[in-house]
């Protein structure tokens, strides 16, 4: 039934996914979100002035100071957006872009805008190293210079990689279990790729890349699928950052690109004739002790589905962000409640046209990656409803559920 206090999406893409080093390796990750708002506009017809705020979430903020830092506004401006449009660059680790979208939702509940647009973007590729130590000097001492391209490593704590092998493994959940959901999102994705379904214009907008000598290259697909990824290459591989079971093939890359999503009430998508892509139900965040990143999604589902007035046996889709293949496996083991049916049941749901560990993890950019993947699924579908559920550094979580029926089709 439609309502014109619904919360909709009226249009969502992302770039191709850049690999570590690859095609996009020299752009600063705010000319990625400069893309994807550009596409924004393009799709919706919306004029400069008409989105409210724009939400610009990303985890390395170290590669935003290259640009001394509010990269979302500076992205919204060169975008062509009004200089009047509001905007806040957010971090939530890998969950920025969700949140993006969870605080765009807020603004619209308490009518402070019409329409906002969440992004995010990420270029680990062109992460800097940070020397400090040196303005007021050091004596006879070094200046100290960190890599800052290590999102799974936090001062005063285990790595996220061992933290993930723990924690699965206490969930009964093998090395050997990881290696094959890994292998599964790989044949997930050539297959969905093969199929069409990760294309320019759906939800994927090119990028032209600048070149030294010569005219831009056009960057249509993703970089860092693996089709050549087997069952006995991955046993081979030794576990990194002290953890008992993730290795670098049961975990996504170190990724660039960018995602964006437009969301408005009914009523104003209506006024001004835009389309109806999917309506928003409900959206929870959750966070627990550091060391549970591979839980938190499973909570935060969970509190979005009681906010709905639903159970996870209504959902027809799941996406669930790889951050290690360890987290929609434990995820979706403590959504089945432990059942050994229930969960094989919601595994099959689960990011089936593969998931981060095949596409991609520009980590700021995941959350709303997922949630326009799935979005377009149930779309291809005929409709149905979807959980999205992503993690962030130290254990926290956000969720979004969504429903795509005949009012959105």
């Amino acid at each position: 039934m439609k309502d014109g206090n619904d919360l909709v999406i009226v249009s969502a893409a992302r770039t191709p996914f850049g690999k570590f080093g690859g095609a996009l390796k020299e752009m600063h990750s705010s000319k990625l979100g400069e893309v994807v708002i550009r596409e924004m506009m393009q799709r919706t017809g919306l004029g400069p002035a008409e989105v409210d705020e724009v939400y610009y979430g990303m985890c390395i903020q170290s590669e935003a100071a290259l640009l001394y830092n509010v990269v979302g506004r500076q992205a919204l401006i060169h975008a062509g957006l009004s200089p009047e449009t509001i905007s806040l660059t957010i971090d939530r680790a890998c969950c920025s872009s969700m949140t993006s979208i969870h605080l765009g939702r807020k603004s619209l509940l308490l009518g402070d805008a019409d329409i906002c647009m969440a992004v995010g973007a990420e270029n680990m590729s062109n992460t800097p190293l940070v020397l400090n130590g040196h303005r007021w000097g050091t004596g006879l001492g070094k200046p100290q210079m960190v890599d800052h391209l290590n999102p799974i490593m936090y001062v005063g704590f285990k790595s996220l990689a061992a933290d993930a092998g723990e924690v699965a493994a206490e969930y009964d959940i093998s090395r050997e279990m990881q290696d094959e959901w890994a292998y599964g999102s790989q044949m997930k994705y050539q297959a969905a790729k093969t199929a069409g379904k990760f294309q320019v214009g759906e939800e994927l907008t090119p990028v032209a890349v600048p070149q030294r000598k010569g005219d831009p290259i056009l960057f249509t697909e993703d970089e860092f699928p693996k089709s050549w990824t087997t069952l006995d290459g991955l046993a081979k591989l030794n576990p990194v950052y002290g953890s008992p079971s993730v290795t670098a093939g049961n975990s996504p890359g170190l990724d660039a690109g960018a995602s964006a999503i437009v969301i408005t009430r009914r009523d104003v998508a209506d006024k001004k004739g835009l389309p109806v892509m999917a309506k928003i139900l409900s959206v929870a965040s959750a966070a627990k002790e550091p060391r549970r990143i591979a839980e938190v999604p499973a909570y935060a589902i969970q509190k979005a589905l009681k906010k709905a007035n639903m159970g996870v046996d209504q959902l027809d889709l799941i996406e669930i962000n790889e951050a290690f293949a360890a987290v929609p496996l434990v995820s979706t083991k403590i959504l089945s409640g432990g059942n050994d049916t229930g969960w094989h049941q919601l595994k099959e749901k689960t990011n089936p046209n593969g998931g981060a560990i095949a596409i991609g993890h520009p980590v700021g950019a995941s959350g709303a990656r997922i949630l326009m993947t799935a979005m377009y699924e149930l779309r291809r579908r005929g409709g149905g409803i979807a959980a999205t559920a992503i993690c962030g550094g130290l254990a926290q979580g956000d969720a979004t559920v969504i429903q795509v029926d005949n009012t959105c089709l």
